[in-house]
């Protein structure tokens, strides 16, 4: 048996949880943020044998989309100086799946 832990935006969260339901995938779902630009993400746990780990990742790859989005940027200035932020283009979506082995797994 595996753990599968999938980390995807929020913007996909909706999609990438439906899909893995559809597919017969039991899905616990919890909110997280990520460290790099402080927004939202979904993070994912999903037990599943250990054939179906490349349907999981099917299943994750088609619905959890990398896209740019503009993203603000603070120039390093002096106190008190005016300061417009630059606008820059930043990847984000896509999913970071871990694959874990499962020693043991009950349901209580």
């Amino acid at each position: 048996m595996k753990l599968i832990i999938t980390i995807v935006n929020n913007d996909d969260s909706s999609a990438v949880q439906g899909a893995l339901t559809q597919e017969g995938f039991f899905v616990t779902k919890m909110a997280t943020s990520g460290g790099f630009l402080k927004k939202g993400n979904t993070t994912f746990f999903i037990g599943t044998d250990n054939d179906k780990v490349e349907t999981a990742f099917e299943v994750i790859r088609a619905n959890a989309r990398k896209r740019v989005v503009k993203e603000p940027t603070v120039p390093p200035t002096e106190m008190g100086e005016f300061f417009s932020p630059i606008m820059v283009d930043v990847l984000v979506g896509g999913a970071t799946v871990f694959v874990v082995d499962v020693d043991r797994y009950e349901k209580i």
